[in-house]
């Protein structure tokens, strides 16, 4: 095999693309560990760069390794570096636009400036989940990403985004990543997190995903303030502290305070009352 420096020799990271890679090989163990490869998966490597994760994923028991790359240097570089082995697909283009490769498990080192759109296409919105989810995601983010993904209720980081994703998916943290565990380093801290999506009948039916997202758009909006001022308007005052008490809540809460669980019980009673 082509040894790692040479296809990239002249290559340097672009910072429009948002490219840092890891060469951490602890921290690449452990991305790899977590994924928890199996003969009967197929994997889906988001921004392979110049390989050094792609190289140990075609060293799992992986039955396939198919990555999605935009820099069309980098592609010319990963097709001489592991094009010989037919376990290795490569398609060249933006990952939010492509049709995606099939596969059972993502692994992928995000560009920060795309977290946000590629996780949804990835893991979806509560009113649309992925047709088939991934059996988990191993993904390396922002580590502010990956504590909002993973915080519980009344943490600074728990927010709208840790609401929706944990009623999508379980998520936990794998590793911390720091800024020296990249070429070239980036400004901030990072983390490594692992999601396994639930399983269809786990689902939020779409009419009470819709009505969840309608309660975070609306009370995140001013999660400073209380729910019985974010939740007026909806509701008379006596209904609104009827539907707190049956979803196990006081209106003295802020969002930040709520459960995704909570949120649940607050959209199917408010669709109850205002259908």
């Amino acid at each position: 095999m082509t040894s790692a420096a040479q296809p990239f020799a002249a290559h340097r990271a672009r910072k429009r693309f948002g490219q840092h890679w890891l060469k951490d090989e602890g921290v690449l163990a452990q991305i790899l560990a977590a994924a928890e490869l199996g003969s009967a998966d197929t994997v889906l490597e988001v921004g392979p760069g110049r390989g050094a994760l792609t190289e140990r994923l075609l060293a799992s028991p992986a039955a396939a390794v198919r990555a999605v790359e935009l820099d069309r240097d980098l592609v010319a570089g990963l097709r001489e570096r592991f094009g010989a082995d037919p376990r290795f697909e490569l398609t060249e283009g933006d990952v939010l636009a492509v049709p995606l490769p099939p596969a059972t498990k993502v692994v992928a080192n995000i560009p920060y400036n795309i977290t946000g759109p590629l996780l949804e296409r990835l893991v979806g919105r509560l009113d649309r989940p992925v047709a088939q989810p991934y059996r988990r995601l191993v993904l390396l983010v922002q580590q502010e990403v990956g504590e909002r993904i993973r915080a519980k209720p009344g943490s600074s980081a728990f927010s709208a985004l840790s609401v929706r994703m944990q009623l999508l998916a379980r998520c936990f943290t794998v590793c911390a990543v720091p800024p020296r565990c990249f070429q070239p380093p980036p400004k901030v801290m990072s983390e490594v997190v692992a999601l396994d999506p639930l399983p269809a009948e786990q689902q939020l039916q779409p009419e009470l995903a819709r009505g969840v997202e309608m309660l975070l758009r609306r009370c995140f909006a001013a999660r400073r303030k209380m729910l019985r001022n974010t939740l007026m308007g909806l509701l008379s005052a006596d209904q609104l502290a009827a539907l707190a008490a049956e979803a196990g809540i006081t209106l003295q809460q802020r969002p930040q305070e709520l459960a995704p669980e909570a949120w649940v019980r607050l959209a199917a009673g408010l669709n109850r009352l205002t259908a």
